[in-house]
């Protein structure tokens, strides 16, 4: 059990990839609570999943609503007396509005971006302030691809993961001294509902094209990564920026076509 015991709050958990890290972390033996704004659905989930033997809880929180970041570490150190491991996993885009950088509008933009930003930076200052009284803790933000690699479209969303990126490394730096560590896990493509639903099929074989490993990635091999940052395995480990993407962003950006052209010849 990588992770018995230890107290773990993760973000937007009631599907994709937060679902799957709550599932990895539970069975891991940590006691995970699941941050959502559908306590509805948090607790049907939670229970199938207690039912299974785990220890898993729920506890509100609303992006749109700021003081929910505060109040949800605040319930949770509550009852448990502690608080382990965030996993910072909320984020959000708009494929009508987060277009290209010609095309999105200055508001749209900074909603997003605000969005974004806001829940890993409220969420993580207000956890700090426990690990560092009882002496340590671990950090993971769930950032994108997105933020190192341009994409063609969703400015805002880029720029707020690319932002998270850099706060990742700021906060390990400066709450080292208080033994909290801080990394990132970096999901490329995905199979998530979100990515069934909103991209096409064409769009989601264009972009395997220029997957060297040839494959969208699962919420699971998410999952595993975090996993690792909020174990004791990667004490050592702070302020790095882990790609979990299948290799994407590291070919040259021809790779899609020669890797066409040498299957045909074959």
């Amino acid at each position: 059990m990588r992770l018995e015991n230890k107290v773990i709050l993760i973000t937007a958990s009631t599907r994709g990839i937060g679902l799957a890290c709550v599932k990895a972390c539970a069975k891991e033996g940590a006691i995970v609570y699941m941050a959502a704004r559908n306590l509805e659905t948090a607790e049907k989930t939670a229970n199938e999943l207690n039912a299974q033997g785990y220890r898993v809880k729920y506890v509100y929180n609303d992006a749109g609503k700021p003081d929910t970041f505060l109040s949800m570490i605040d319930e949770v150190v509550k009852n448990e007396g502690r608080l382990d491991v965030l996993v910072n996993n909320f984020g959000v885009s708009n494929l009508q509005k987060d277009l290209d950088f010609s095309n999105t509008n200055i508001n749209d933009y900074l909603d997003i971006v605000t969005l974004n930003l806001r829940s890993v930076f409220m969420a993580s200052q207000a956890a700090t302030k426990y690990m560092a009284k009882q002496g340590g803790g671990s950090i993971v933000n769930i950032s994108s691809i997105g933020g190192l690699v341009p994409d063609i479209s969703q400015v805002a969303y880029g720029s707020s993961k690319a932002a998270i990126n850099y706060l990742t490394k700021l906060i390990a730096v400066h709450e080292a001294t208080h033994h909290i560590r801080c990394n990132a896990v970096l999901p490329g493509m995905t199979a998530t509902e979100a990515v069934k639903n909103h991209l096409s099929e064409d769009f989601r074989n264009l972009f395997l094209r220029h997957i060297p490993l040839k494959k969208i990635g699962l919420p699971a091999e998410i999952a595993a990564a975090v996993v690792y940052f909020a174990s004791d395995e990667s004490a050592y480990t702070t302020g790095q920026i882990l790609a979990v993407s299948g290799g994407f962003g590291l070919a040259t950006p021809i790779y899609g076509d020669v890797t066409d052209t040498n299957a045909s010849r074959s």
